[in-house]
C-alpha cells in the first residue's frame, strides 16, 4: 500500500526538488505549494502517482489528495522538504534544533519590535505628562501583542514541526484564556498567561505529536471531525493540568536567575556574555536564547540580557577600526570594513564577523575582549541598582536605544548602555591594534592572517 511519507517522497522531486517550494500548505483536499518556477514541474507525472486526486494551477499549485489524505501527506511533506534542506545545509542536530526553535520566534520580531518602541514612547509620554488622552490608546497598542503572544507562538510551533499552525494556536490560547483562573492543578488555581511563552511552545508541540498521531490512525472518512477534535482536547488538558504549571515553575526561574545574576555577580556575568556571544553567533547557538528573551520581555516588560549581549558587537566594531588603521595598505580588507561598518554600528555584526575579523583570527579574540569589557560596565550598573534593559528583541548596537528601558529611567539607561558601547569600541580598539596583529602596520590582511 502506498503510504502517505512514499506520496510525499513522490511529490517532491516532480514539483522541481527542495529549492523551487517557497511554501507549502493544505485545506480540506489539497497540498498547496509556492513554486519558484513552474516550467520544472511534471504535472503529468504527478496526476500518474497513486493518491494523487488531480492538479489545480492557480495562485498555488494545488495538488488534489482527498480528506484525511492530504493532511498526513502535508505533514510528512514537510518533514522531508526539512530534511533536505537541512542536509544542504550541513548543521549538527543541535543547530537543527535550534533554528526550528528560532524559526517560531523570529517570525515574532518585527511586532516586538514595533511594539516596544509604542510602550517605550508610551513611557516618556506618561513621564513627562503629556497628551494624557493618548497615552491609554497606545499603552492599549503596545500591550495587546504581548497579551496574546502565547497563541502566535502556538502557532508558528504547530507549522514549524509539521503540524496544522490553528490547531497550535488554538491550543496555545488556553494558556491565555481568563477562564483558566477557575481551574486548580497540584492544588494552585492557575493564572492566565502561566508559563508564558515556553507553557504555549510546550502546549503547541504537544498538539503536533498528538495530531500526528490521530492521523496515522483515523480513517480519511472520520479524520476531518476527529483529529482536530481529540488534538485540542487531548493537548488542552495536559496544558491545563500539567504543562502551565511546570513553564510557568521554569518561567519563574529564568527570570530569578536573570535578575540574581545581574544584581549579585552583574560585571562578572556582563563580561561573560558580552565575550561569548561573538562565538555563540558564529556557531549559530545564539538562538537558544530567543525563548529566554522573549519570557523576560513578557514577564518583566523587558530582558536585561540584550543590553549586556550587544557589547560583543560594540567589541567587533572597535576591533574592525583598528584592523582598519593598522592595515593602511590592504585596500581589499578596508573596502570590507567601510561597506560593512554601518550595519555593525547598528548591530548587524555578522559582515564584520565573517569578512573581517574572524578570516584575520586574533581580531576575532581582540573583538570578544572588547564585548566583555563592555558588558562588565553595563553589568557592574547593574550590581548598583541601574539596571538596563530592552523591551523588545531583534536590534542591538545604536539601534537599540530607542527599546531601552530601565530601573532608573531612560536618561540613567541610555547613559548606561552608552557607556557600555564606548567601553567595548574602545577595548576592542586598543587591545586589536597592539595585539591582534601578528606583523607591523604594512603587512597585508593574508599576511597578518
Amino acid at each position: 500500500m502506498n503510504t502517505s511519507c512514499d506520496t510525499a517522497a513522490a511529490i517532491l522531486p516532480l514539483v522541481g526538488g527542495p529549492a523551487n517550494i517557497t511554501s507549502v500548505a493544505h485545506c480540506m483536499t489539497r497540498l498547496r505549494l509556492g513554486l519558484v518556477d513552474r516550467s520544472t514541474v511534471d504535472g503529468e507525472a504527478l496526476r500518474a502517482l497513486p493518491g494523487v486526486l488531480g492538479v489545480v494551477e492557480d495562485d498555488t499549485y494545488q495538488i488534489v489528495l482527498g480528506p484525511g489524505a492530504v493532511a498526513r501527506v502535508t505533514a510528512d511533506f514537510e518533514a522531508l522538504l526539512r530534511k533536505e534542506t537541512h542536509k544542504a545545509r550541513n548543521a549538527t542536530p543541535v543547530k537543527l534544533a535550534l533554528r526550528r526553535v528560532a524559526n517560531v520566534f523570529v517570525p515574532l520580531i518585527p511586532a516586538l519590535i514595533g511594539c516596544g518602541v509604542l510602550a517605550g514612547l508610551n513611557g516618556l509620554l506618561l513621564n513627562l505628562g503629556w497628551l494624557p488622552s493618548l497615552t491609554p490608546a497606545l499603552a492599549a497598542i503596545a500591550t495587546a501583542f504581548m497579551a496574546l503572544i502565547a497563541v502566535f507562538v502556538g502557532h508558528n510551533t504547530a507549522k514549524e514541526f509539521g503540524g496544522t499552525p490553528v490547531l497550535g494556536g488554538a491550543v496555545a490560547a488556553v494558556v491565555v484564556y481568563p477562564g483558566v483562573a477557575k481551574v486548580t492543578a497540584f492544588g494552585v488555581t492557575l493564572a492566565p498567561g502561566q508559563g508564558g511563552v515556553l507553557g504555549a511552545l510546550a502546549a503547541a508541540l504537544l498538539g503536533t505529536y498528538v495530531e500526528k498521531w490521530c492521523r496515522r490512525r483515523i480513517p480519511g472518512a472520520l479524520d476531518v471531525l476527529l483529529t482536530p477534535t481529540l488534538t485540542v482536547l487531548v493537548s488542552g488538558l495536559a496544558t491545563l493540568y500539567v504543562l502551565m504549571y511546570a513553564a510557568g515553575a521554569v518561567s519563574s526561574a529564568i527570570g530569578t536567575a536573570a535578575n540574581w545574576l545581574l544584581t549579585t555577580t552583574g560585571a562578572f556575568a556582563g563580561a561573560v556574555l558580552g565575550g561569548l556571544f561573538l562565538p555563540l553567533v558564529m556557531l549559530g547557538l545564539h538562538q537558544a536564547l530567543i525563548p529566554i528573551h522573549t519570557t523576560l520581555i513578557e514577564q518583566q516588560g523587558h530582558t536585561v540580557l540584550l543590553p549586556l549581549l550587544a557589547m560583543a558587537g560594540a567589541g567587533q566594531v572597535g576591533a574592525c577600526l583598528a584592523v582598519y588603521v593598522r592595515l593602511r595598505h590592504d585596500e581589499a580588507l578596508r573596502t570590507t570594513i567601510r561597506s560593512a561598518l554601518p550595519a555593525g554600528l547598528l548591530g548587524v555584526g555578522e559582515p564584520l564577523i565573517y569578512g573581517v575579523s574572524l578570516p584575520l583570527g586574533r581580531p576575532f579574540l581582540t573583538a570578544c575582549a572588547g564585548g566583555a569589557a563592555g558588558g562588565a560596565f553595563v553589568g557592574l550598573f547593574a550590581m548598583l541598582g541601574d539596571q538596563v534593559g530592552s523591551t523588545a528583541i531583534g536590534p542591538s548596537g545604536w539601534a537599540l536605544f530607542p527599546l531601552l528601558a530601565g530601573h532608573g529611567g531612560l536618561g540613567t539607561a541610555m547613559a548606561v548602555y552608552a557607556g557600555g558601547l564606548f567601553t567595548g569600541y574602545g577595548v576592542g580598539f586598543v587591545t586589536t591594534y597592539f595585539f591582534g596583529l601578528r606583523r607591523p602596520p604594512t603587512t597585508t590582511a593574508s599576511e597578518a592572517a
